[in-house]
């Protein structure tokens, strides 16, 4: 999956997106609310995680700002805002999921992975196909010409991103940044 995460905490977006990458998963990162709200209305990403109190534009306006335009990707808040007002404000801003901070990786992966089931995102494009291959990105099941094939998490993503972007050429650098998440 594409997972976009906007959190400005530096070493908790990190730790997401190291956890979510070795599961195989291409993650975008971003540190503030409006910049979180050009990456989400400019790239599909499958799920986003937003954090509440960010610089900028805040994760709650930013989430109602995506409803508002009809980005209906699903959105989970990972935030420290942890009293039941806050996690009633945030499921009606637009949220689909709630977890607050601190939290267990196991349970965000859950979560991510029970949006990804959801019937709203199972209406988005969830096979990527090229040839007579095709790579499911919820049951993360790829096959060529019939037959299964087992990939590791570094190779499915690999895989992913190519066939993301088929038809263009893709550099060194971009996958040791998109894949791999080293920035140049």
């Amino acid at each position: 999956m594409k997972i976009l995460v906007v959190e400005d905490d530096r070493t908790t977006s990190q730790y997401v997106a190291r956890g979510l990458r070795e599961e195989g998963h291409t993650v975008d990162l971003v540190d503030n609310g409006r910049d979180g709200l050009v990456q989400a209305t400019g790239t599909n990403h499958d799920v986003m995680i937003v954090d509440w109190m960010l610089p900028e534009i805040d994760g709650l306006t930013l989430v109602r700002s995506l409803r508002a335009i009809g980005n209906r990707t699903p959105v989970l808040f990972l935030t420290a805002m942890g009293s039941v007002e806050d996690r009633i404000a945030g499921l009606n801003a637009g949220a689909n999921d709630y977890l607050v901070k601190p939290f267990a990786f196991g349970e965000l992966s859950a979560r991510i992975h029970a949006l990804a089931r959801r019937p709203h995102t199972l209406a988005r494009e969830t096979t990527l196909r090229g040839c007579d291959l095709s790579m499911d990105l919820v049951s993360r099941d790829v096959m060529r010409a019939g037959q299964k094939i087992d990939l590791l998490p570094r190779e499915f993503a690999i895989l992913e991103h190519l066939l993301r972007r088929k038809g263009r050429i893709q550099t060194r650098s971009m996958l040791l940044e998109n894949v791999w998440g080293i920035s140049f």
